[in-house]
């Protein structure tokens, strides 16, 4: 038993890439046993990513799979069908994030589990629901980043459209979906039943950039145009100081008074154009220009000292490489250097959150592909001729870690 909030959670994870890993790991890490079912090929995440000191264990699939066991299953051949559904029979969750057509081809519809598991929480994540006309269109991150507005708002502050340079649309589909399912298992200690969730990640991508940027367009009739000024302002950005830059919020009356006061501008407090939260509104223009005009005249080190002393929300840009180096991170041990069985030393990050009541007690590594098919068949009630059929017919693989003694046969 791994402890922690979810300890006594089966999950059959199904899911590939990041949006559906991101969540599993999520509930593995809070304790929930994660079986993540894979195809011979493997997760795609395990080969796009670079260099990996062995084949199929790129750093992405180490920081979204730890705390899983893997098993492979030829969903198609009926020995790993049926295998996967004796799993499911003995578990809580079904986690999948393929369109639904695959899985109706499958025979895994919600229909279908819930016959063998009536209490079975069955949470999908896809690209679009399925009472709209693209319910049946393949999507990614960006896929859906262009087409839920969010390379919109780089295009109105910018004047070109792009992504956001990481998979957000996918990383927040995601936390939802853990939001979801963990709503559905307190719900089931209430009712005893299972129920289907349905993520659609476009309508999540929608309603996560409409939240802000509807803006005025959320009246009928409209009191004007889509859109946050404050934050697709083109001078919306990290400000360049004498050395690098700086992020700064300054945003109530004592914030932006105390700014004022330690760019020895105290006049502007009383400047009818910023002197009041509505005022900094209608004139944001302006009042990011003097930001930018007095920040560059202190280096960042320098502004940071003044504005921890005035109480102005302020910090340090960080490239990727420095925000690994952040002291802060460092006092509170955010990265530990952890022993891989096959990839060695390597860098992770621990849980950001704390429990009073207690959290996992054991680190489990990302698995290689199939480690745990032996293991796992045999949990569910497969002999060992049943196992070996299955190995030699390609319904499943033996990915086991093999010690040097095993491999060069002195064991």
């Amino acid at each position: 038993m791994a402890g922690g909030p979810l300890e006594g959670v089966r999950i059959v994870d199904l899911t590939s890439v990041v949006v559906g890993p991101l969540a599993t790991q999520i509930l593995a890490d809070h304790g929930a046993e994660v079986i993540k079912v894979e195809s011979k090929a493997g997760d795609l995440v395990r080969v796009m990513n670079g260099k990996s000191v062995t084949p199929g264990m790129g750093a992405k699939f180490l920081h979204l799979n730890r705390n899983k066991r893997s098993i492979v299953l030829d969903l198609k051949q009926p020995a790993g069908h049926a295998a996967l559904m004796k799993l499911i029979e003995r578990s809580d969750v079904l986690v999948w994030n393929v369109r639904p057509l695959s899985m109706a081809r499958l025979g895994l519809r919600y229909e279908d589990v819930c016959t063998i598991n009536p209490k079975i929480i069955y949470c999908g994540m896809f690209g679009f629901g399925q009472d709209g006309r693209y319910r049946d269109k393949p999507a990614y991150d960006t896929i859906i980043q262009g087409s839920g507005g969010m390379a919109a708002l780089h295009h109105r502050a910018t004047g070109e459209p792009r992504f956001v340079p990481m998979v957000v649309a996918d990383k927040v589909v995601g936390l939802i979906a853990v939001q979801m399912i963990a709503m559905a298992l307190y719900r089931r200690t209430q009712t005893d039943e299972g129920c289907a969730i349905e993520i659609p990640m476009f309508e999540n991508m929608a309603k996560f950039v409409l939240e802000e940027h509807m803006y005025l367009k959320t009246f009928d009739p409209p009191l004007g145009d889509t859109g946050d000024p404050r934050l697709i302002d083109p001078l919306s950005k990290p400000i360049p100081t004498k050395d690098s830059w700086i992020c700064i919020s300054a945003n109530t009356n004592n914030q932006v008074f105390a700014f004022f006061d330690a760019i020895g501008r105290p006049e502007l407090k009383t400047d009818p154009r910023f002197s009041s939260v509505q005022a900094r509104f209608v004139n944001v223009k302006d009042y990011f220009q003097i930001r930018i005009d007095a920040l560059k005249t202190r280096t960042t080190a320098e502004w940071i000292a003044i504005f921890d002393r005035s109480d102005v929300p302020a910090m340090p840009y960080h490239t990727l490489d420095s925000l690994i180096e952040d002291r802060h991170l460092q006092d509170v041990g955010f990265f530990e250097m952890k022993n891989h069985p096959t990839e060695g030393r390597t860098r992770n990050m621990r849980l950001p959150n704390k429990w009073s009541c207690g959290v996992r007690q054991e680190w489990d590594p990302a698995p290689k592909l199939g480690q745990h098919s032996i293991d796992v068949l045999r949990e569910i009630g497969y002999s060992e001729a049943e196992i070996s059929a299955m190995i030699a017919d390609g319904a499943t693989i033996d990915g086991r870690i093999r010690t040097s003694s095993e491999t060069d046969g002195t064991g």
